[in-house]
Order: structure tokens, then C-alpha cells, then sequence
């Protein structure tokens, strides 16, 4: 009876704690294990997070800013322009601001023959920046035998970090600031 007694109070509960500890040692292991292998491999996450900011800032070299965007509109009907089209229209939309970009859609209208539209179409992807060209719709006239193509150019401008911030919504006077993170209890390791 005393021995039973004695595993009942004293040993069952030790052996309860020592089940849950193992179990939490195993888990203890395996968190180890993956941080060890992000930490081992942090010099080659270093190197290609340099490599992806030197390709982000080429891509962003390639996107006018503001006062790139007239020259950009002049050369893309220079591009038609010089392919011998006749631009019936070309108007420019309202810029669609992004995150850290906008985008300038331009209806482009224009007439001419096939080898013509297809260089001019050619020539928008040989510009320097970027311009993309979606929506094309093409038509012949069938009195004249002349193509019709109905289009929607689309260029990017990078914006300014004072047009990001004006992007950001606006706390409410009164409104509570956000809450921070929590930190986790084991502590990250970045």
C-alpha cells in the first residue's frame, strides 16, 4: 500500500512532467535543426537578396518618371509615326496608381498595313522603357482594304516617395495607432 501510495502522490505526476518535457525537447530539436539551416545558409539568402535588389533596380531604371513620360508618349508616336501608320487616336487615360508604381494607359488608334502594324508593334517592345501593348482589336476597311488596329499601350512610372506616402491611408483623428507584433517567446532569429 505505501509503495502504491508513494507512486500514486510522488512518481505518476514526475513521470506526467518528464513525458511533456521529452515531447517538448523533441520540438526543442527540431526548431534548432531549421534555424541551424537558415543560419548556415544565411551568407548565399545575403548574396541573392543583393542580387534581387540590383535586378529590381535595373527593372525601375526601365520606368520613366515623371518627366520621362512626355518623351515616352513622343516616342511611341515617333514609332508609328515612322512606319508610315496614320494615328486616328491617341489619348492618353488617367494614370492607375500602384503600390510603387503607376500605370499610364494610352488608347492607341491606327491605320495602315499589316507589315506596318506588326513593325510598329515590334518597335514599342525595342524602346527603352517599358511599354506593354494589350486589347488589340484589328479591322479592315472594306472599301479601301486598309487595317484598322484599336489598341490600349500601357506604360509604368515609378512614383515618387512623397506620391507613395499620399497612397497610404490616412489614420482618423481619434483612432487608436495600430498595434505592434508581438515578439515570439523564443525569439526570432533574422
Amino acid at each position: 500500500l505505501l509503495l502504491f501510495l508513494g507512486y500514486w502522490f510522488l512518481i505518476a505526476d514526475e513521470l506526467a512532467d518528464y513525458d511533456r518535457i521529452q515531447m517538448q525537447e523533441a520540438g526543442l530539436k527540431e526548431t534548432y535543426l531549421s534555424k541551424k539551416g537558415l543560419a548556415i545558409n544565411l551568407p548565399a539568402y545575403k548574396l541573392q537578396m543583393d542580387e534581387m535588389h540590383q535586378a529590381f533596380g535595373t527593372l525601375l531604371r526601365q520606368l520613366p518618371n515623371k518627366t520621362e513620360v512626355p518623351n515616352l508618349l513622343v516616342d511611341i508616336t515617333q514609332a508609328g509615326l515612322g512606319r508610315g501608320l496614320n494615328f486616328v487616336l491617341f489619348k492618353p487615360e488617367k494614370e492607375k496608381p500602384q503600390e510603387f508604381y503607376a500605370e499610364l494607359p494610352i488608347n492607341i488608334k491606327v491605320t495602315g498595313n499589316y507589315h506596318e502594324l506588326g513593325q510598329f508593334v515590334s518597335d514599342l517592345a525595342a524602346l527603352p522603357r517599358v511599354v506593354t501593348i494589350g486589347n488589340i482589336e484589328i479591322s479592315t476597311d472594306a472599301k479601301t482594304g486598309i487595317l484598322g488596329m484599336t489598341a490600349v499601350a500601357r506604360t509604368f512610372r515609378y512614383l515618387e516617395q512623397d506620391e507613395i506616402e499620399a497612397l497610404k491611408p490616412k489614420p482618423k483623428p481619434g483612432a487608436k495607432p495600430a498595434a505592434k507584433p508581438a515578439a515570439s517567446p523564443a525569439g526570432d532569429a533574422k
